[in-house]
């Protein structure tokens, strides 16, 4: 399997499967009510038969080239994740999306995956339109688009139903050419 450091912090990406099921049960434990604020990962991830459910539903999606998804860690410990919800390399879209358990927030971990998973797909893959749907309450989610350079292109309003409430989804996307663009003037 591999593993791509996200920098100095010995944070890794790899991949995140099947036979993982136990420690994402472990990791959604640690991180449950924190994960569940915005996102239904939780409740998906309620058991171990659920977890393994969860991982062979992307192990199924990126064998049909229609999603992926990663593991984050630090010192050895699933803290996180970041996905293609959804990818489709023939239309050249896909969605990226991600979570973190608490101990693991607010260190530019999200950020940092999303640029390796971004970069991957536009770059290798030809994805030519990368989106961000969020939850307008979910500012750290916001953030993160927001430092992946998206640009934010409207409001669903109240089209998505959590926990027997309504709330708005932001639209934010980076475009193949403004990804490039931005990645050439960092390096400048």
């Amino acid at each position: 399997m591999f593993a791509i450091s996200l920098g100095d912090d010995d944070a890794e990406l790899r991949p995140l499967e099947p036979w993982q099921a136990e420690e994402l049960l472990a990791h959604m434990d640690r991180g449950r009510e924190f994960v569940g604020q915005h996102i239904a990962l939780p409740d998906f991830v309620a058991d171990l038969d659920s977890a393994r459910a969860y991982l062979t539903s992307y192990a199924e999606k990126a064998a049909n080239d229609a999603g992926r998804l990663y593991g984050i860690w630090t010192e050895g410990t699933l803290v996180g994740g970041v996905l293609f919800r959804t990818f489709d390399a023939a239309n050249g879209t896909a969605e990226a999306g991600c979570w973190l358990e608490p101990s693991a927030a607010g260190k530019g971990l999200i950020t940092r995956a999303c640029r390796v998973i971004i970069d991957w797909a536009i770059e290798e893959r030809g994805i030519h339109r990368v989106e961000w749907l969020a939850s307008s309450e979910n500012g750290p989610s916001i953030a993160v688009a927001r430092r992946l350079g998206m640009s934010r292109e409207g409001v669903l309003r109240e089209n998505y139903l959590y926990r027997g409430t309504r709330s708005d989804t932001e639209v934010w996307a980076v475009l193949a050419p403004e990804w490039r663009a931005a990645k050439a003037a960092a390096a400048s």
